[in-house]
């Protein structure tokens, strides 16, 4: 007898959808109130808990929207753990489920909010016996564990709040959100290292890097100020190159088909990054899960997946050749990469619009290496290791073949494949000009297209990913590709449903 999961996820406590359609303003507000909760929580630290003896993880933090140490500790972790696995078994067929169907789909949702609240509480449990947030006695351990599982339920009911009553998803929202304070903080912090307010012991620096750069020239440190401004440069290089990437698409024409004939012709634009920053998360959530497990591992004596230093970071074995390397010489090779990618990709683009990225990939390799002979000739920037050369390339491979298998994955179970958007324009008698309106003839000229883009964009999107991270971006290099593609597909998402209500201001950036 087959046990009936319907049965535990209809039990579930659920956020109820909205009963009409809610206005601009109304989505606006839920999503405010979610934003100021989700920062509200993150300043929370949990009893029973030294801040001061909390393992931080900042890379952690970024992927998961989570701030050690606080209520949000978890933070999206659990969620898109048990997205990554439901993709994997229904992407491979194990669980033969049709998500294409509405049945199909209530399993999907129902068996991954039972695995987020399970994954919640084994998460709640590994980092506090993993020492990652210890409790300040073995007797509070409970009582720690307890809020963080707490906090783990309101982050998964705050995530679906997002989804039925706001803008976007609370998992897109809470990522956007932590990297967006981490670079304000990080450019704009007036504090300095031993926590005084801007003027401090004679000789501090401000930890911000704008507010700090006029005392570097302050004390004579001209090239140390120069340094210092590399983070910032690259963040907006990676800004750059990620709104390019979101307006690279292929148009098909297309047009409403009604008894009476056909009108309303327009073009149906399908994006070179076709399933979006859904494979970078769920990758980028992958490699940061290795990097906790081999660091508790690591702990119990067993180096399997490698060793780590006291602050978490690897160094030897699996995890270490699957993460970025860390290095000015590195941080220098890569902006000057994606300099040269950059202007060798605008100058084709401007000329023949042929090979672009080619010439891009062709620009980024001669950068590469003028950034590894700048750097070997400095002595105020350690020269680049052969070792870091190798992990560059690991991790870039990495994130790359990690990317384009989840975005086949979530093509099938997102109904995104050619089949399922021919069905669609079929229920919404939608034609393409100069073909029938058979599902299947529309499904083979889809074919064209999306599994090349499904491809190809997943692959793009994870080297755009991995070697933003190497430029040691400001809120690392994925987090900012992460967050200019959630602002942009919120906008998006905006000009779509609410055209007529969104402000004059608002309309004129389209």
């Amino acid at each position: 007898m087959k046990f009936d999961w319907s049965v535990i996820y209809s039990k579930l406590p659920s956020v109820v959808k909205p009963e009409k359609k809610l206005s601009f303003m109304d989505k606006l507000k839920w999503t405010g109130m979610i934003l100021v909760l989700f920062y509200f929580l993150g300043s929370i630290f949990v009893y029973g808990v030294n801040p001061d003896a909390v393992a931080q993880f900042e890379f952690l933090e970024i992927v998961f929207g989570s701030k050690f140490g606080s209520l949000i500790t978890v933070g999206i972790g659990p969620i898109v753990t048990a997205s990554i696995i439901l993709q994997l078994l229904v992407g491979s067929e194990i669980l033969k489920w049709d998500t294409k169907t509405p049945e199909g789909k209530a399993k999907f949702t129902g068996m991954q909010k039972i695995l987020a609240i399970v994954f919640c509480i084994v998460e709640s449990i590994a980092y506090v016996l993993a020492g990652a947030v210890p409790a300040a006695a073995p007797s509070l351990i409970p009582i720690v564990i307890l809020q963080l599982i707490i906090g783990g339920f309101l982050i998964i009911f705050m995530d679906e709040v997002v989804s039925k009553w706001g803008i976007g998803s609370g998992i897109s929202l809470f990522i956007a959100a932590g990297v967006s304070k981490t670079i304000i903080l990080r450019v704009f912090n007036p504090l300095t290292q031993s926590g005084s307010f801007l003027f401090g012991l004679p000789g501090e620096i401000p930890s911000g890097i704008l507010t700090g750069l006029p005392f570097m020239f302050g004390q004579g440190l001209p090239m140390e100020a120069m340094l210092s401004l590399l983070p910032l440069l690259a963040t907006i290089l990676v800004f750059g190159v990620v709104i390019f990437a979101q307006d690279m698409r292929i148009e098909i024409p297309m047009a409403f088909s009604l008894p009476f004939g056909k009108f309303a012709s327009r073009r149906w634009p399908l994006k070179f990054i076709y399933t979006s920053n859904i494979p970078v998360i769920l990758t980028a959530a992958v490699v940061a899960n290795l990097r906790v497990v081999g660091k508790m591992l690591s702990d119990a004596g067993i180096g399997i997946m490698g060793s780590f230093d006291a602050s978490g970071n690897p160094m030897s074995g699996l995890v270490y050749y699957a993460t970025a390397p860390s290095s000015a010489g590195i941080m220098v090779s890569a902006l000057i990469a994606g300099v040269f990618a950059v202007a060798f990709a605008f100058i084709v683009n401007r000329t023949s619009k042929r090979y672009t990225l080619r010439f891009a990939l062709l620009g980024g390799l001669i950068g590469f290496a003028i950034g590894v002979l700048i750097s070997s000739t400095l002595t105020v920037i350690p020269a680049v290791a052969g070792v870091d050369i190798i992990r560059c390339l690991t991790y870039l491979l990495t994130m790359m073949i990690g990317a384009t298998i989840f975005s086949k994955f979530w093509v099938v179970t997102s109904g995104m494949d050619s089949k399922s958007v021919a069905e669609q324009f079929k229920s919404s008698s939608i034609s393409i000009p100069g073909f029938r309106r058979d599902p299947r003839i529309i499904e083979r000229v889809l074919d064209k297209y999306i599994p090349s883009l499904t491809v190809l964009g997943g692959a793009f999107v994870g080297l755009l990913a991995g070697f933003a991270d190497l430029t040691n971006a400001v809120g690392s290099g994925t987090g900012i590709l992460l967050t200019v593609m959630i602002v942009y597909q919120i906008y998006e998402q905006i000009q779509q449903q609410h055209w007529d209500e969104m402000p004059e201001w608002l309309k004129k950036l389209s």
